[in-house]
């Protein structure tokens, strides 16, 4: 996953000239769950149907101008490697942080279902 090669995507975009931010997420397995367990992987199940939905939506939020998403293609990951990939380019930093919030929540709930592996 490379965050220039999206950012230099966005910025071929004809609309590029109303972009004042890109912000881009870059998700990767951590070697502990939420409550503190060592993690050892993880299986990613993936639903790429409803990713170009939630990007649909969010492109119609104001000021924003592009989104692009990569998620993972393997399922099985170790602590350290990339999950996912979002950019947000947008006219405003208010709507541009806004809109990533609301990208990374829906990936997470509807798009990928992730079963931690613990030592």
């Amino acid at each position: 996953m490379d965050q220039n090669r999206l950012i230099n995507q966005i910025k071929t975009s004809a609309d590029y000239d109303r972009v004042g931010m890109i912000l881009t997420h870059h998700g990767v397995v951590r070697a502990t769950s939420r409550d503190g367990r060592p993690v050892s992987g993880v299986r990613l199940e993936v639903n790429r149907d409803r990713i170009d939905e939630i990007i649909d939506t969010e492109k119609q939020q104001p000021g924003i101008v592009e989104i692009l998403v990569e998620i993972t293609e393997t399922t099985e990951l170790a602590v350290g490697d990339d999950i996912m990939l979002i950019a947000v380019a947008g006219d405003f930093r208010e709507n541009v942080l806004d809109c990533m919030a609301r990208m990374i929540d829906a990936v997470k709930k509807r798009v990928t279902a992730k079963t931690e592996y613990y030592e």
